[in-house]
């Protein structure tokens, strides 16, 4: 079984979930428009918003093929940062609970993202070869 199986699985569902939802549902357009527009990024926002939603997607089978993945980490830690940043962090730590809309869950994607970043990938031939 490759590294980190289940922490890429889980990762590639909270991505495509969050992406795909966000797409088919038209709040990729909305948040583009309505909200990174009125912070500053206009005209930009919902191309920021679509640049966000495609590279959660592609990192999807990304990681599902085992390509790419530190890349794709690298990629999406910004991303989190940002969105810690721009949208969570006025609402504290807890997403719900203690709270709403917090950090919390964007500083475990964070984390998650650095352990694939930080285990050393080798392919299973050279594995083989140096056995």
């Amino acid at each position: 079984m490759k590294k980190n199986f289940y922490l890429r699985s889980a990762l590639s569902v909270i991505l495509l979930m969050h992406s795909v939802v966000s797409i088919f549902s038209g709040d990729v357009n909305d948040f583009g428009r309505h909200y990174l527009d009125t912070i500053g990024f206009s005209p930009f926002g919902i191309y920021l918003a679509w640049a966000v939603k495609l590279i959660h997607l592609f990192s999807v089978f990304l990681i599902w093929s085992y390509r790419y993945v530190k890349i794709v980490s690298f990629l999406n830690i910004p991303i989190l940062f940002l969105g810690i940043y721009f949208v969570h962090w006025q609402n504290g730590w807890y997403v719900v609970g203690g709270g709403a809309n917090g950090i919390e869950f964007n500083v475990l994607l964070i984390c998650c993202f650095l352990q694939l970043i930080f285990t050393e990938y080798h392919s299973e031939k050279i594995e083989k070869r140096s056995s």
